[in-house]
């Protein structure tokens, strides 16, 4: 970290490098992205026994799919054969099993290795330890959460500790009931600039007044400067004239019955480190999820999920997406415009947070110390 001088009311960001540096990324995946709870899918994207996605967790391509048990599963998208990709798609249907491309080796759905040409004149190969490497899933708030460690970390504390610490409780984000909502809409963003730079953008907002005008008349006190949102229990008021979270401040659609009367008119936001947002408002829910890929790109999967009946109902959703469509892309384009600078040697020392900003600290002082722990 820089060892400048500041004055009092400023403390440094990480430097330049944390940004662009390759070897500093490829330890974030082995130590963060590897080693966490990761969100990587909608459970309701796996309709049925057969269906898969194939989504990157660090450093590994992994198959996330339904059991023929209605059981969701994950492994690591490696036939144990030669090393082929299994699943060349990034989403799709099998009927009974995955087959390898390039030498048929077949494994069910649990994984389990079940036929190969000539595996007959193999009977010592156990068909089980030469299975399909098996991933750790959890499902939560209607999403499918894997983790790629051999001994995963609490699930209770990492994750349902973020929204405690956020909220006061699990409770509070329990009346969303965002398992059964369903997706509305989905806009995938493919983002020129690292995930810190994300992270940071989102837990602050210094910059509210400056590039989200249509969120600041919807939300009057972000103008301010202040992250409010990060205030434990806290929810941002809508305005005075503002009936619904929509990019004109217009009439939402059908409210969650659930949501209690004083989260009502009220926007509160979460960050799940590493790569979860979840923004809530009393008519749907919106949930981002990042895919690290290089230490310059990171791909983003916004969700917006409402209540069943209001999307199969065919009601137009296109002002209540329009305005987080429109905060992620001033977003985005914002830290798209940091990411070249960040091996600027202006920037060789980091730039600085102002008091406003002094939370996103803690946010460094965490990376930091997963990096400390995979030197250790």
């Amino acid at each position: 970290m820089s060892t400048r001088s500041l004055p009092p009311s400023v403390i440094s960001t990480l430097p330049g490098h944390y940004y662009t540096d390759e070897s500093i990324f490829a330890l974030e995946q082995a130590h963060i992205f590897e080693s966490m709870w990761f969100c990587v899918a909608r459970a309701s994207d796996l309709a049925k026994p057969g269906a898969f996605k194939t989504v990157t967790v660090g450093r590994e391509s992994v198959i996330v799919s339904r059991a023929r048990d209605n059981s969701i599963r994950a492994f690591l998208n490696v036939c144990r054969h030669r090393g082929a990709r299994l699943c060349t798609e990034e989403s799709g249907e099998v009927k009974r099993a995955f087959q390898c491309p390039y030498h048929a080796w077949t494994y069910d759905l649990e994984g389990k290795l079940i036929a190969a040409p000539n595996l007959t004149k193999m009977p010592d190969i156990d068909r089980v330890q030469y299975g399909l490497v098996k991933v750790h899933v959890r499902e939560w708030l209607g999403y499918v959460w894997v983790c790629l460690a051999d001994e995963p970390p609490s699930f209770e504390d990492d994750v349902l500790g973020e929204v405690r610490t956020r909220l006061g409780d699990l409770e509070s984000i329990e009346h969303y009931d965002v398992e059964n909502l369903s997706v509305g809409r989905r806009i995938v963003y493919d983002v020129k600039a690292n995930w810190k730079l994300i992270v940071e953008n989102f837990m602050e907002c210094y910059h509210c007044a400056t590039i989200h005008p249509e969120l600041t008349e919807v939300l009057p006190e972000f103008a301010d400067g202040y992250a409010a949102q990060y205030y434990v229990g806290h929810g941002a008021e809508f305005g005075e004239e503002i009936q619904g979270f929509t990019v004109d401040g217009s009439e939402g659609v059908d409210r969650i019955p659930t949501v209690s009367d004083d989260q009502d008119r009220r926007y509160y936001a979460i960050t799940i480190k590493p790569q979860v947002f979840v923004n809530l408002v009393p008519d749907h829910v919106i949930i981002h999820r990042m895919f690290p890929l290089a230490a310059d790109r990171t791909i983003v999967e916004c969700d917006w999920l409402f209540l069943r009946d209001v999307v199969d109902s065919g009601k137009d959703l296109g002002r209540s997406v329009e305005l987080f469509h429109r905060v992620n892309e001033q977003d985005f384009d914002a830290c798209e415009r940091c990411q070249p600078a960040m091996s600027s040697r202006a920037y060789a020392e980091g730039g600085v947070l102002v008091p406003s900003e002094h939370h996103i600290g803690a946010f460094h002082d965490w990376v930091l110390g997963k990096l400390k722990t995979a030197s250790a």
